[in-house]
């Protein structure tokens, strides 16, 4: 049997079992006859009075997390600026004998003692 057959085998035999039951004909006004169902009730929303319980717990770690982030991204701006200014610029490191005679060979000079 494919795939296709199978699958139409399937869809009959839930089609005759859907149609011959008399629950799925039932009317939804007959659940709710006089009334809205209570999902659809908006009245439970506005009717509740809400105190102040205080902060979220949730609310209270994310403002410390997140203080503490911002706390260290300007410090670090602030030493890198500090840095920057008082401190003298790096110097380069010494080039070796050996880089500067390849070098000169690259650029077609003789070297000198050879």
């Amino acid at each position: 049997m494919s795939c296709g057959a199978y699958y139409k085998a399937a869809r009959t035999r839930f089609l005759q079992t859907y149609l011959s039951n008399p629950v799925f004909y039932r009317s939804v006004e007959s659940d709710f006859p006089d009334h809205v169902p209570p999902s659809f009730d908006r009245s439970q929303f506005g009717a509740k009075d809400v105190e102040a319980q205080g902060f979220n717990p949730g609310l209270i770690v994310l403002l410390v997390v997140g203080g503490l982030l911002i706390t260290f991204l300007v410090g670090n701006y602030v030493l890198y600026m500090y840095a920057q200014k008082t401190l003298p610029p790096r110097k380069k490191k010494p080039v070796s004998k050996k880089k500067l005679k390849r070098e000169k060979l690259k650029q077609g000079v003789s070297v000198p003692g050879e």
